[in-house]
This record gives C-alpha cells, sequence and structure tokens, in this order.
C-alpha cells in the first residue's frame, strides 16, 4: 500500500543506516502524514497530509 501526501505526493524515501563501524544497511525515511479533515471543492473529506502541507496552510481545514 503506497502511503503519500495527497497535496504534495511525499512519499517514502529510501537510505542507509551507518553505523559506527561504517556498515551500511538499508532503511526507509517516511513522511509524518496525518490523516484531517480538509475542504476540497467546498466539500469536506478526509486526506492523508503530510505535516510540511498542514503547516505551511496549503490546506483548508473544515471545522
Amino acid at each position: 500500500m503506497a502511503r503519500e501526501c495527497e497535496i504534495c505526493g511525499k512519499k517514502r524515501a529510501t537510505g542507509n543506516t551507518v553505523s559506527h563501524a561504517n556498515n551500511r544497511t538499508r532503511r526507509v525515511f517516511r513522511p509524518n502524514l496525518q490523516s484531517i479533515r480538509a475542504l476540497i471543492n467546498g466539500a469536506t473529506s478526509r486526506i492523508l497530509a503530510c505535516t510540511r502541507c498542514i503547516r505551511s496552510g496549503k490546506i483548508k481545514k473544515a471545522v
């Protein structure tokens, strides 16, 4: 199941965990997604949005 921000499309990114001995193992960086009620085209709906989009005001929250 691919979970991504419905506003900006941010999704998981991959990289390495690097130990003190410089061993590298793969890891996943996941976006901080929150389920919020937002106004989309005048209607209220639940969407998954990253906290950056919520904080920057790209979303009009439903009351």
